[in-house]
């Protein structure tokens, strides 16, 4: 299918060497639950397949086959994981809990891809009804409704202790804090990080800042509190496999809800870049995306080929495809119904949606063919391809590798 490519994703391989992940958010198991009034509990817990849905095993297969790229970040709501009725915690709906695990064997075990497990929150639980605003905000000790760090805590030693022999699984902390303390961000992440280690877990995890992890704002005061940059550094994991969770959007108020693409990611990426560098971190850009214009495809490309060009970036998932977007653009469209990245999806009046229209002539050239493929989810990566290959040849020469 992309034959005429493979000139272009020979070059991009060389110059990104360093990108071990790269793929696409799957978005659609947060789905069901807004709420015009704001009324808590609408849509818990949704029916699946009506309601909400996380993946579609259809065009996973398409993603990777045809697409070849390796890494999904597939959302879910921890009202969903753990109802309000038990509370945040260890005590899971073990039916939904089955369902996002089919979902998440299908992308690992299946296809034996990655899949980046992302409580689509906002740090807040028991009231997703208007996200991103609605909800008591995890570890919130003034607010008597909210969750507290502890229960954030055991929440993520349960899930992660339930694929800690998943080597393929990263484990996403949070989507997208916002208007907390960034103190509290820090707390809420190293406990999401304790959990996890306390599980036996050794995957890597993915922490994310305040201000709606937003990296042009990584050294500025996010919601009137201090910046994501005097506090990230602290975090703390005794395996050193925990890299920073970024969003970076290119429009005029960085939101990904615009059509035109005027924020240039390289220059508005400077800063962090040379944070991470300080202090020997890495990060990936689990949320950015473009229309369909060709101002965005310049702006799109210079995004990539900017992570590909400055090591502390290990990978990247655009935002978003999933099976109930339909005719709705997840980005960039200013209500234009421009269709979804999801394989197969059109515009309104069926027009070739966004993955015809952006994926296909404008990401597509830019992924990688040296992403990882087997192994651990590390911050240093694991086994490619052309490993894989030059392995099995060294087995099938002489029994033992050369």
């Amino acid at each position: 299918m992309f034959s005429s490519l493979s000139g272009v994703l020979l070059l991009a391989a060389a110059a990104s060497a360093k990108i071990y992940y790269a793929g696409v958010a799957e978005s659609g198991g947060e789905f069901g639950v807004y709420s015009a009034t704001a009324t808590p509990g609408t849509g818990l817990p949704g029916t699946f397949g009506v309601d909400y849905e996380f993946i579609n095993p259809d065009t996973i297969d398409t993603w990777v086959d045809q697409n070849h790229i390796n890494t999904f970040r597939v959302a879910f709501l921890l009202e969903r994981m753990c109802p309000p009725a038990t509370g945040l915690g260890s005590t899971f709906n073990e039916t939904h809990f089955s369902l996002y695990q089919d979902a998440i064997n299908y992308i690992t075990v299946t296809k034996g891809a990655y899949a980046i497990l992302d409580p689509h929150n906002y740090m807040r639980y028991g009231d997703p009804s208007q996200q991103p605003a609605t909800g008591p905000i995890i570890g919130d000790t003034t607010d008597p409704s909210a969750a507290t760090t502890d229960d954030f805590k055991s929440f993520w030693q349960e899930l992660a202790g339930r694929f800690a022999n998943n080597t393929n699984v990263i484990f996403g902390i949070m989507n997208e804090p916002h208007d907390m303390p960034t103190s509290l961000v820090l707390a809420d992440d190293q406990a999401a990080i304790d959990g996890i280690r306390a599980s036996g877990a050794r995957n890597l995890i993915l922490a994310p800042g305040n201000g709606y992890t937003g990296g042009h704002s990584w050294n500025q005061s996010s919601q009137g509190d201090e910046p994501s940059a005097d506090y990230l550094y602290k975090i703390s994991d005794p395996l050193n496999n925990t890299a920073i969770d970024i969003h970076e959007y290119l429009d005029v108020d960085f939101s990904g809800s615009h059509q035109a693409c005027t924020q240039p990611f390289p220059s508005n990426m400077a800063f962090v870049t040379s944070w991470l560098q300080e202090h020997n971190l890495k990060a990936m850009v689990t949320e950015f995306g473009g229309d369909n214009n060709t101002q965005c495809a310049q702006y799109l490309t210079d995004a990539i080929n900017y992570m590909a060009d400055n090591d502390v970036y290990i990978g990247w998932t655009a935002w978003a495809a999933g099976p109930f977007w339909g005719t709705n653009a997840p980005c960039c469209s200013d209500g234009a119904q421009l269709g979804s990245y999801e394989p197969g999806s059109t515009a309104a009046g069926g027009a070739p949606g966004l993955y015809d229209t952006v994926w296909v002539p404008t990401i597509q050239p830019l992924v990688p063919e040296g992403l990882q493929q087997s192994g651990l989810s590390s911050v240093s990566g694991g086994m490619t391809a052309a490993q894989a290959r030059r392995l099995g040849r060294g087995v099938r020469r002489g029994g033992a590798r050369h």
